[in-house]
């Protein structure tokens, strides 16, 4: 974000001084906001301040609008005080569930006109405020279930942090958002936890075979347990209707595989195979277009500068990196960096690459 100037001209309170929560602060003050900071725990309030994401709430001065980040089971508890606490001031909460704190809250008979839910689809494996970062939600989607009861001041308010923040905000009812990520969220959690489970008892022979596909999938199993826990507690329904499907697609392929010489057995495994090509070929690209690129696979050396070279020079050449992933073996002299780019630009890359002595596999 090269823009300094921010849409919030009034302190942002922000309350849970954790991964998001601190990562909201450093984000704000790199635009000049005064982020007002409070946490149950001292020594991460402490943590965060002294990285830089704001300053400790003295309750000299009222703000405008605050962020809850808290984990889910405290959301609503945590709302409802702000609300009563601030009079004045707009409440949003970035919990990775809407349906259950919005029910509590409800249940407690209090107005939540000012209360508007959201939630960034961002996050890192690890946690805590010496992981925050700045950009992390940058160009990332940022959920706002807005409700009927929201004047509209509230939700662009709200909206306001997001674009600050530099990511892009979307409306969503609160069930339609807990479907949503219990597709895309909590569900591969439970995946890619329980495919790591396996690399548990494996010999370290084997695991030095691995590349990067059993890495992708397993990325996000060094995710926080507890956390989790409370997460897929809260949106238990959707998971278990996603996990139920997915079930049965492990038992289609078990059945094929138990007796692979069988008629159709084959052909369903090169089914279920081919459904998978169809669910990535759905995932949106770079900014949310729902787009294809080509790849180009790169030989690096393992040599200090040699990956910077690299997109020094696509930038030389005039090429727009549209993604990369980098995989390297351990021992290996050579890493690969998969740069994806422009189908009508792919073969001009491969040459004018080539060209300045890159070596492209394939």
């Amino acid at each position: 974000m090269n823009d300094t100037t921010s849409r919030l001209a009034e302190p942002v309170r922000v309350v849970g001084a954790g991964l998001l929560g601190a990562s909201v602060g450093l984000g704000l003050r790199a635009r000049g906001v005064d982020v007002l900071l409070a946490d149950a725990s001292p020594a991460h309030l402490s943590l965060a301040i002294d990285y830089g994401a704001g300053r400790a709430d003295d309750g000299s001065a009222e703000p405008a609008l605050i962020v809850v980040a808290v984990p889910p089971d405290l959301v609503a508890s945590v709302v409802r005080a702000e609300l009563a606490a601030h009079p004045s001031a707009i409440v949003t909460d970035v919990a990775s569930v809407k349906v259950a704190p919005l029910a509590e809250l409800e249940a407690a008979g209090i107005d939540l006109s000012r209360y508007v839910g959201s939630h960034p689809l961002a996050g890192r494996e690890r946690g805590g405020p010496s992981a925050a970062r700045a950009d992390l939600f940058v160009g990332r989607p940022w959920v706002v279930c807005g409700r009927p009861g929201n004047e509209r001041a509230a939700v662009s308010l709200v909206e306001s942090l997001i674009l600050d923040l530099g990511a892009t905000p979307i409306e969503m009812a609160t069930v339609e958002h807990d479907a949503a990520v219990a597709l895309v969220s909590h569900t591969p959690q439970i995946v890619s936890s329980l495919m790591a489970k396996r690399l548990a008892g494996s010999t370290d022979a084997a695991l030095a075979l691995a590349g990067q596909g059993v890495r992708d999938v397993t990325r996000i199993a060094g995710s926080e347990p507890e956390l989790w826990v409370q997460i897929l507690g809260a949106n238990a329904p959707a998971v278990v209707d996603i996990l139920r499907a997915y079930r049965d697609d492990l038992d289609r392929m078990l059945v094929a595989l138990g007796d692979i010489d069988v008629a159709g057995s084959r052909r369903a495994i090169a089914e279920e195979l081919a459904g998978g090509n169809l669910g990535v070929s759905r995932l949106p690209g770079k900014h949310g277009q729902d787009k294809r690129y080509a790849s180009i696979v790169v030989m690096v050396d393992d040599e200090p500068g040699e990956l910077a070279r690299l997109l020094t020079e696509l930038g030389e050449i005039d090429v727009n990196l549209e993604d990369l992933r980098l995989e390297h073996s351990p021992g290996a002299q050579v890493g690969l960096a998969e740069i994806a780019v422009l189908p009508e630009v792919l073969q001009r890359t491969i040459d004018d690459l080539s060209a300045r002595g890159w070596r492209i596999a394939g």
